[in-house]
């Protein structure tokens, strides 16, 4: 289990993900489809909740925005739907035959006042997202210029280190009437996806917990 790093006691910091640009060089994927997936890996991180991808997609359509390539424009966005952390990236490779690759580059961009632990501010309430995108205006959910987080994998099912990771994340997942075992997420694509997902997702949790942990020791010191 994935557990973020931010303050509990705040209550739970909201992310939304920008549909994924295709790069891959085929078009056998479908960036939405990958974009999901990794709102359903956030999901699972303890700590996060996630604004489903439609959500963020009429948001964007509020903002006659067709994409998001800017700082700028992830503000913009990340303002609009009051969110505190914004996941922007590109789908780099992509093989659905077994056995499958799938490669991903993915930045998290964060309202550091909310996902750290020294604000004070109240969580907004997922709910609140019910309305249209356009009226949830908030002047908490300012980002940052530069991502805080970022991660870049090919997730390709022929190396060692690969399968190890893919084995590890099956455990307790797979049926274990089938007949493939682990190895069912190799036969599926949707299914491999949805392992790289959240392979890419706990990177950037890990990496949030590497820059908190500073800023932990700096407000709570050791007693000499």
């Amino acid at each position: 289990m994935t557990r973020a790093p931010y303050d509990a006691s705040l209550g739970e910091v909201l992310w939304a993900v920008i549909p994924l640009s295709n790069e891959s060089g085929t078009e056998l994927v479908d960036p939405l489809i990958v974009s999901d997936k990794l709102v359903a890996a956030a999901e699972e991180v303890v700590g996060v909740r996630a604004v489903p991808l439609n959500r963020t997609l009429q948001a964007m359509h509020a903002l006659d925005m067709k994409g998001v390539q800017t700082p700028e424009q992830v503000r913009q966005l990340a303002s609009a739907m009051g969110v505190d952390g914004i996941i922007l990236g590109t789908i780099t490779s992509y093989d659905p035959y077994d056995p499958p690759t799938i490669g991903m580059s993915l930045a998290l961009y964060a309202r550091t006042s909310a996902m750290d632990s020294r604000d004070s501010g109240t969580t907004l309430d997922p709910r609140t997202l019910s309305a249209a995108p356009t009226e949830t205006q908030s002047p908490r959910a300012l980002l940052s210029d530069r991502p805080t987080a970022v991660v870049s994998a090919n997730l390709n099912a022929r190396d060692h280190g690969v399968l190890t990771a893919l084995r590890t994340y099956a455990e307790g997942r797979h049926d274990p009437v089938s007949s493939l075992g682990w190895k069912r997420y190799t036969a599926s694509m949707d299914l491999y996806t949805q392992f790289a997902a959240q392979h890419l997702v706990a990177a950037l949790v890990e990496q949030e917990h590497q820059r908190l942990a500073p800023l932990a020791i700096a407000e709570d010191p050791p007693t000499p």
